[in-house]
């Protein structure tokens, strides 16, 4: 099948898409082109020159907190994956627009797949068809986007947040268009299949809080187990609340299924009430397990190797890696080292502000693989 990467970080923005151009020129008719972009570029002429340099494919993609492209971990650039024609039977795009407004985005959007197709949403067989996401990581809507896409349809969409610099705007990207407090859903037919992988550097430790009072759409956490919240973060981990924050991304917390399978919730901040900010909404009732961090680059190699020992036929993989764990590798100085995991396979990827896999999360890396 074929797929192909590039990447520029050349600042003029022309010159970047024509040297991405050149280094996708194998792959003559590309059916989609996905893109992450560095927030340093001018957002409408990314999309409209990616539109308009390949005019047979559909482009998509968004703005980014770090870049990836197989063995290399960028900033400042933008990386693009080509996919061939012949890599994928179906393509269907939508833009979902004002997602902070229009809770009704989402179904609109499957009911223009549901008429492309032919077929009602859940009826599209989730072993044929997988989905992209992504979505504005400023508009925390990825709970409820993510939730009607798992009422709609039992596709399953992996993706992330769209991301920025501290005080940039999130864009996303569309066949030419620039939206923000947007998504964009890609539904794919692979022809010869796909696969997932979710992994964090993360275990379980015996530690436990449940949330006793919240703000759940503006993710605030204001007590736990009946007591401040930062307060009790703290006594749980046996430290000064005034140290909290060095433990954000050692200790998180998550919703636990089993040792395999939970979903991260990372704080953001602790308010000065001593309630606590979270980048993903947390459930009144919902008892959370603290985490200990674990080496992402050993970790993530042990989950690739056994990834691709049960999929051996991989010839591509989208990342969506979070702009925490990104900002760990960078910090430990090891980020080529995380890089150089992915040498042997054509690889895009970026730092997110959230992961989505049958549900939004922190401190996670999803992946798509293509065969």
């Amino acid at each position: 099948m074929s797929y192909q990467t590039a990447y520029s970080d050349r600042p003029d923005v022309s010159l970047a898409i024509g040297e991405i151009k050149t280094s996708l020129s194998n792959i003559v008719d590309p059916g989609l082109i996905i893109y992450f972009v560095s927030p340093v570029y001018p957002a409408d002429k990314v999309s409209r020159l990616m539109a308009e340099t390949f005019p047979s494919a559909q482009t998509v993609g968004c703005t980014t907190a770090g870049e990836m492209v197989s063995d290399r971990m960028l900033t400042n650039s933008i990386v693009a994956m080509a996919c061939g024609k012949d890599s994928l039977l179906n393509i269907k795009v939508e833009a979902l627009e004002n997602i902070s407004e229009d809770r009704q985005a989402v179904v609109k959007a499957f009911k223009n797949i549901e008429d492309y197709l032919h077929i009602p949403a859940s009826c599209i067989l989730p072993s044929r068809y997988v989905g992209m996401v992504l979505i504005d990581g400023k508009s925390k809507c990825e709970e409820y986007i993510n939730d009607q896409i798992g009422n709609l349809t039992n596709v399953i969409f992996v993706g992330g947040s769209a991301a920025t610099s501290p005080n940039g705007k999130v864009y996303i990207f569309v066949n030419g268009k620039t939206y923000t407090d947007a998504a964009v859903l890609v539904l794919l037919e692979p022809a010869n299949g796909f696969a997932f992988l979710k992994t964090q550097s993360l275990s379980l430790t015996d530690k436990k809080l449940t949330p006793t009072k919240v703000d759940e759409p503006n993710r605030i956490v204001y007590e736990f187990d009946n007591k401040p919240a930062a307060e009790a973060y703290a006594q749980a981990l046996n430290v000064p609340a005034n140290e909290l924050p060095k433990y954000y991304t050692t200790n998180p917390l998550a919703l636990v299924f089993d040792s395999r399978n939970f979903f991260v919730r990372n704080p953001h901040n602790t308010l000065e009430n001593g309630a606590m900010n979270f980048f993903c909404s947390v459930k009144e009732g919902m008892e959370l397990t603290i985490l200990q961090a674990k080496d992402i680059v050993t970790n993530t190699r042990k989950d690739l190797e056994q990834a691709w020992f049960n999929n051996r036929d991989l010839n591509a993989i989208i990342e969506f890696n979070c702009m925490s764990r990104m900002m760990e590798l960078c910090e430990k100085k090891q980020e080529q080292e995380y890089a150089a995991l992915f040498k042997s396979i054509p690889t895009i990827a970026f730092g997110t502000f959230g992961e989505s896999y049958i549900g939004h999360m922190n401190q996670t890396s999803t992946m798509l693989f293509l065969k």
